[in-house]
């Protein structure tokens, strides 16, 4: 059956030319007009704030594609079609997502250099990155890593020193399919705190972000891809849960990744 109304998602409910939908995980704050396309969308208007989206439905004149006619004639793959028309959609409206502000004022072409659309990050929403540190074996401060060292410079350098010095444990596991590995663990924290530029001030009113991660180096791959072409893991890093230390942390990791725990390396 034909339906007058926009499609959204899957969970759309339909009334005449209006579509009303729930977001779930997507929330932004939205007014946009979009022409028809040639995936089959038609012309209509957004609105979305507070998880909720309605589309109107609109008559195809009110907002038009760029239509622009490529010649093929000249190709022999061609076969006598002449060409096609390349169909361009067109936006007008702003985006509000997660502190980035995305204004569409004509073609969207997915080219950065034809595309009519800027975005900016507002700088009293980011987090700015202010601390990379490393902890020792009792969860005590190792070293606090240089920051924003640039690669190959005396800070990066210092830096990759002090990785290489921290203290590390050793633990050995067998993976999911009883092969034995090791993995080596070390503890890293970092900290971000809230607004940027002109609006660091702000974060004397919000507290900082601060993240402790178990940083994991095992001596194979891992995982129930290893060995196909997708390859498994030999290195990523985990949250630490309030407490945790080196073996409490990867014991927690191991049931949930069908790894049965050994115990410290000899």
């Amino acid at each position: 059956m034909n339906r007058i109304a926009a499609r959204w998602g899957d969970n759309d409910t339909y009334f005449g030319p209006f579509t009303f939908a729930k977001d779930t995980t997507w929330r932004p704050l939205a007014i946009q007009l979009s022409s028809g396309d040639d995936d089959g969308r038609r012309c209509r208007l957004r609105f979305s704030g507070f998880g909720r989206t309605m589309l109107v439905a609109l008559p195809e004149w009110v907002c038009r594609a760029e239509r622009k006619w490529v010649d093929t004639s000249h190709y022999e793959w061609s076969k006598g079609k002449g060409g096609y028309w390349d169909i361009i959609p067109r936006e007008y409206g702003f985006t509000l997502s997660d502190g980035h502000l995305s204004v569409s004022h004509g073609r969207q072409t997915h080219d950065s250099s034809t595309e009519q659309r800027w975005g900016w990050f507002l700088p009293w929403t980011q987090w700015r990155f202010v601390r990379h540190s490393l902890y020792g074996l009792d969860g005590a401060l190792f070293a606090d890593l240089p920051p924003r060292a640039r690669w190959g410079s005396p800070e990066h350098e210092r830096g990759e020193a002090l990785k290489d010095a921290c203290p590390t444990a050793t633990f050995a596991f067998r993976d999911y399919d009883g092969e034995a590995l090791m993995v080596t663990t070390k503890i890293e924290e970092r900290a971000w705190k809230l607004g940027e530029g002109w609006f660091k001030w702000l974060s004397v009113f919000r507290a900082q972000k601060v993240r402790r991660s178990l940083d994991l180096r095992f001596s194979g791959e891992t995982g129930k891809r290893k060995g196909s072409w997708k390859g498994g893991t030999i290195g990523h890093s985990i949250e630490m849960l309030p407490g945790e230390l080196h073996e409490a942390a990867f014991r927690r990791y191991c049931p949930e990744h069908d790894m049965t725990f050994v115990g410290p390396a000899a």
